[in-house]
């Protein structure tokens, strides 16, 4: 069944979709490391692919940027194409001064400026988290890479220059990064009854004012991109 926003033919989505905020990273994705994979997606530049892993189906599919844009894509593709699994992969900017450049960060929660979450009608304030056990299965993928990541709580912002200049006041709640999508993410996941995680690199820090050249990013999203697909590859042998 097709939407407005997506092509794709019933069927055509494994059930765990990674989704990078880039379309031309899922593509460098499905190119790298997708065997026989197939565009099953391209409406409006939103490359969507679909392949094997070891084997294993996986798609990855570009979400855009912000949570107008990933409240779209990841509702879609949890209601209407069956799927049971979203991994943001992307960037963040470190808030805390605990976080080094290239450091994976796992986003147990999402903190928000945006008002994403008013339009389920809840009596308070939700707080949107992760699948535990597809973040229990994320980080022992890790681990088995030779990564250790950082665990904890993401902000994400509707906001990328941020007049006020405030962001850091939340790294002294103990929140670890802002990135853009993941509240609406971990909302639409909820609301749907599947699962959702954020893996993150850190790109840049607010802290230090460091940030990563080309070429750095390169090698930290490759291992970023490595643990999500290893943590698809767990998820679809416990069936």
């Amino acid at each position: 069944m097709a939407t407005p926003h997506n092509a794709a033919e019933q069927g055509a989505f494994a059930k765990t979709v990674l989704m990078p905020g880039d379309p031309l990273r899922a593509q460098f994705i499905a190119e790298t490391f997708l065997t026989d994979a197939k565009l099953v997606n391209n409406v409006r530049g939103i490359h969507g692919y679909t392949g094997t892993y070891k084997g294993t189906p996986v798609s990855v599919m570009a979400s855009g940027m912000g949570m107008p844009s990933m409240g779209i894509y990841s509702h879609e593709l949890f209601h209407f194409y069956d799927v049971d699994n979203i991994i943001r992969i992307g960037s963040a900017g470190a808030i805390s001064p605990k976080l080094k450049l290239r450091d994976v960060v796992m986003g147990q929660g999402a903190c928000t400026d945006s008002n994403y979450a008013h339009q389920f009608g809840l009596p308070g304030t939700l707080a949107p988290i992760a699948d535990f056990h597809l973040l229990e299965t994320a980080v022992r993928s890790a681990k088995a890479l030779g990564v250790v990541p950082v665990v904890g709580n993401l902000l994400s912002s509707d906001v990328f220059y941020n007049r006020a200049g405030d962001t850091l006041n939340w790294g002294q709640m103990g929140v670890l990064a802002v990135e853009m999508e993941s509240a609406a993410l971990y909302c639409n996941a909820a609301e749907a009854g599947k699962r959702a995680l954020t893996i993150c690199t850190i790109s840049d820090s607010l802290v230090t004012h460091e940030e990563l050249p080309a070429a750095g990013r390169q090698t930290g999203f490759t291992q970023m991109m490595e643990i999500a697909l290893e943590t698809a590859l767990a998820m679809a042998k416990e069936g």
